[in-house]
């Protein structure tokens, strides 16, 4: 038979164990105090005399080497190769303008318009091998920094420097690619 406690059951053992518990309270209470003096939190005065201790010295950096003579020999290739993009570029520029403005308010269709889109595309692959260099520059500049990336090597920053040489010349041809296309269209 299994033992059922009823409501009764349950309040008598209520009040037994109030009765209890009053009695074992100032026993567990008495157990978490006692009379002991415990030392001071305040510094003590060996603390407050105490030297932090030396640092240990740092190595001096070394210095990163220089750009080796096959990659400045390369970075002046590429920069040889753009500066020449861009003597080519500067040549077919004034056809271009001149088709660009012959076919001003034509109709797509005629000849004057084909023949101003033929010369700016002819501008616009003239400029093919700068970009194809800088390209080239970026990838270099990429190992570069992957090979010391905490610190911006000597070889990185000389691959830096042409790259901004190289991004001028483009940026300034892809400007004058833009404008005479915005010419073309209006």
């Amino acid at each position: 038979m299994a033992t059922c406690y009823g409501t009764g059951m349950i309040r008598a053992k209520a009040r037994f164990l109030s009765l209890l518990l009053p009695a074992a309270l100032p026993i567990g209470l008495a157990a978490c105090s006692t009379a002991a003096t415990y030392p001071s939190l305040a510094y003590r005065e060996v603390e407050r005399s105490a030297m932090p201790a030396a640092a240990e010295p740092q190595p001096a950096p070394v210095p990163l080497p220089p750009p080796t003579a096959d990659l400045s020999t390369r970075i002046d290739g590429l920069l040889a190769v753009a500066r020449d993009a861009d003597k080519q570029f500067a040549g077919k520029r004034p056809a271009a303008e001149r088709a660009v403005s012959a076919a001003a308010g034509a109709s797509r269709t005629s000849d004057s318009w084909v023949s101003a889109q033929v010369a700016v595309s002819a501008l616009q692959a003239s400029r093919d091998t700068a970009v194809a260099a800088l390209a080239d520059l970026d990838s270099l500049y990429a190992d570069a920094r992957q090979a010391e990336p905490v610190e911006e090597s000597p070889s990185a920053q000389a691959i830096d420097t042409a790259r901004s040489q190289v991004q001028g010349l483009v940026n300034s041809q892809n400007e004058t690619i833009a404008a005479l296309d915005s010419r073309l269209r209006s």
